[in-house]
């Protein structure tokens, strides 16, 4: 249970890198290009966007990375990850894949009661 934690988490990483480069770029693109942003819309709290497309894809590589060793900790920070990513982004086509993965990691390393390894979180 925590290998698979692990692996989704560490996957569900690196596909919402991808997510939150896009969510970046086009906050920092609609905010220097007035056009952009009055052609495609812009975000209610840009801010926001931008904190979440860097913390988000960190907790869920962290978590994952962490979720053989402590899988408490790490199914914490993948869900927290997953619940970043629907806050920012909402669930769409795009982010359907990186909250799936990190949220199922989560649940997995938080019920992760009776370990593969000697060392329990309960």
């Amino acid at each position: 249970m925590r290998n698979a934690a692990s692996i989704l988490g560490i996957i569900g990483g690196l596909i919402g890198i991808f997510v939150g480069l896009f969510g970046y770029g086009y906050v920092e693109l609609s905010e220097n290009v007035s056009e952009v942003g009055e052609l495609f819309g812009v975000f209610d709290n840009p801010g926001f966007i931008q904190f979440a497309s860097f913390i988000a894809p960190l907790l869920a590589i962290a978590g994952g990375a962490m979720a053989k060793a402590r899988a408490l900790w790490g199914g914490i920070l993948m869900l927290l990850s997953a619940f970043c990513f629907f806050a920012a982004f909402g669930f769409n086509g795009f982010t359907m894949f990186p909250i799936g993965f990190v949220a199922l990691g989560g649940i997995l390393g938080i019920a992760a009661g009776k370990p593969d390894e000697p060392k329990a979180h309960f």
